[in-house]
C-alpha cells in the first residue's frame, strides 16, 4: 500500500463483496485498496464461492476473510455472519459492492449502527438490460429490486464508477445524486508500455477481450467481422474471455462462414496483454459500469471502436481518441471496422490521444486517493 495520506490512526474499513470472481468490480476494488495509503486498514469480507483473485489479493498483502454462506435463505444467514463480525470487530466504516452483498451490508450495518458506504457499478435497473431477461430471471429481478430500493437509505454515502451510472441508480432507487460521488475506475500506468501500432503487411488483427455474453454484442461482432471480411478477406479477429455465449458464437461463427478467420482462445490471465499482439481493440457492449477494458485499451494504445453507450462516452471521444457505433448495429460496427482498416494512420493518431488521456485522468494513484480521501471524510462526518 501506499502513504498519500497521513494519519495518527488507521481506520479500519472493511469491504464486502460476493465472491473474489475474476471480474471489473472485483479486479478494480483489487486496483483501488492495493494503493491506499497506511492510513486505512482494510480487509475484504466475500461470502460466497468464486475466489478466482484471491491469490492476487493475497500478493497485494490484502487481508481475506471468507464468510461461506449455503442452502436456504443466504441474505439472512450473511446478515447474521456479518452482524456477528461488525459487533466484535467494530469497523469505522463498511464499503459494499455487488447486489448480495449490498443488501447484506445494509442490513447487518443497520442492525449495528455502523456506517456505510455503497457503489454503484452498473446500470443495474435499465430498461436495455431487463429486456434481456427471461421470464424467470424477471421475477428474480424484480425482487431484488425491491429490497434493493426497500434499503437504498440505509448508506450514509454512494460511489459511482460513471456519471450515467449515478443517473440511472438514483432514478431507481430513490437516492439524492448530491448523495453521490462519481470516481472513475482507474490502472496503474506501470503496467502499460507503450504499443507501437504498425500493420504487418497482408493482415489487420482485431481483438475482443471480455466476457462471452450477449449482453456485451459479442454477436453483433461476429456479424459485424463477417461483412468486414467480405471486403477484407485479410481481416482476422481473436477473442477473449468466458461466458454463457460461447456455444451460441461457435454456431454464428459456422454459420457466417468465417471459421478461419476468427479464433477463440477462453480466458487468459491479463487480457489486456492481448492488446499488443493486435492492431484495433472492439469493445461491442450493451451497457457497462464504467468499462475497465476500455481503460487498459487507452493505456495500451491500441486503436479503439466502442459502442456509443454512455459509459463508453465518458471514457472515449468519438473521432478524437476512438471510433464509436451505434450500439447493437451490427452493419454501423462493420463500418467502422472498414474504415479502422482503410485509414490506419488516423486510427494511431487517436490511440495515442486515447492514451494520453487515460494516463491524464485514470491513474489508479490518483483514483485511490480519491476513494479514500471520500471514505474518511464519512469517517470524520463529512
Amino acid at each position: 500500500m501506499t502513504a498519500h495520506m497521513s494519519t495518527h490512526k488507521p481506520k479500519k474499513i472493511f469491504f464486502t463483496l460476493d465472491t473474489l470472481a475474476n471480474a471489473g468490480t472485483e479486479k478494480s476494488v483489487l486496483d483501488i485498496l492495493s494503493h491506499f495509503s497506511d492510513g486505512t486498514n482494510v480487509t475484504v469480507i466475500y461470502f460466497f464461492r468464486g475466489d478466482d483473485l484471491k491469490e492476487a489479493y493475497e500478493k497485494a498483502g490484502i487481508p481475506l476473510r471468507y464468510e461461506p454462506i449455503s442452502g436456504r435463505f443466504p441474505l439472512l444467514k450473511g446478515v447474521l455472519r456479518l452482524r456477528k463480525i461488525l459487533k466484535a470487530e467494530k469497523p469505522d466504516m463498511v464499503v459494499s459492492s455487488i447486489l448480495r452483498a449490498n443488501l447484506i451490508s445494509r442490513v447487518a450495518c443497520w442492525l449495528t449502527g455502523t456506517k456505510l458506504v455503497g457503489t454503484f457499478v452498473s446500470d443495474s435497473y435499465s430498461d436495455l438490460r431487463k429486456s434481456s431477461f427471461s421470464i424467470k430471471r424477471k421475477l428474480g429481478f424484480y425482487f431484488y429490486y425491491r429490497l434493493d430500493r426497500l434499503t437504498a437509505g440505509i448508506p450514509v454515502g454512494w460511489i459511482s464508477n460513471s456519471q450515467c451510472i449515478r443517473e440511472s441508480n438514483c432514478q431507481y432507487l430513490g437516492i439524492a445524486t448530491g448523495k453521490v460521488e462519481v470516481i472513475y475506475r482507474g490502472r496503474n500506468p506501470e503496467k502499460f508500455r507503450v504499443k507501437e501500432n504498425r500493420l504487418l503487411p497482408g493482415q489487420f488483427r482485431f481483438v475482443y477481450v471480455g466476457r462471452m455474453l450477449e449482453t456485451k454484442g459479442v454477436g453483433e461482432l461476429l456479424e459485424a467481422f463477417a461483412i468486414t471480411a467480405q471486403e477484407f478477406p485479410f481481416a482476422s479477429l481473436d477473442m477473449y474471455g468466458k461466458g454463457n455465449y460461447e456455444s451460441k458464437a461457435k454456431e454464428k461463427i459456422s454459420r457466417l462462414g468465417i471459421n478461419e478467420k476468427v479464433r477463440m482462445h477462453g480466458l487468459v490471465p491479463n487480457g489486456w496483454e492481448k492488446h499488443y499482439e493486435a492492431d484495433c481493440f472492439v469493445f461491442p457492449s450493451w451497457y457497462e459500469g464504467f468499462s475497465g477494458s476500455v481503460v487498459e485499451a487507452m493505456m495500451v494504445g491500441i486503436p479503439i471502436i466502442a459502442s456509443d453507450i454512455p459509459m463508453n462516452l465518458e471514457a472515449v471521444t468519438p473521432d478524437v481518441n476512438a471510433l464509436v457505433f451505434k450500439v447493437r448495429d451490427a452493419h454501423d460496427l462493420a463500418e467502422q471496422m472498414k474504415k479502422a482498416i482503410r485509414d490506419y494512420d488516423t486510427m494511431c493518431r487517436m490511440a495515442k490521444q486515447a492514451r494520453e488521456e487515460a494516463l491524464k485522468r485514470f491513474d489508479i494513484k490518483v483514483i485511490a486517493a480519491q476513494y479514500e480521501n471520500y471514505l474518511h471524510r464519512h469517517i470524520a462526518g463529512a
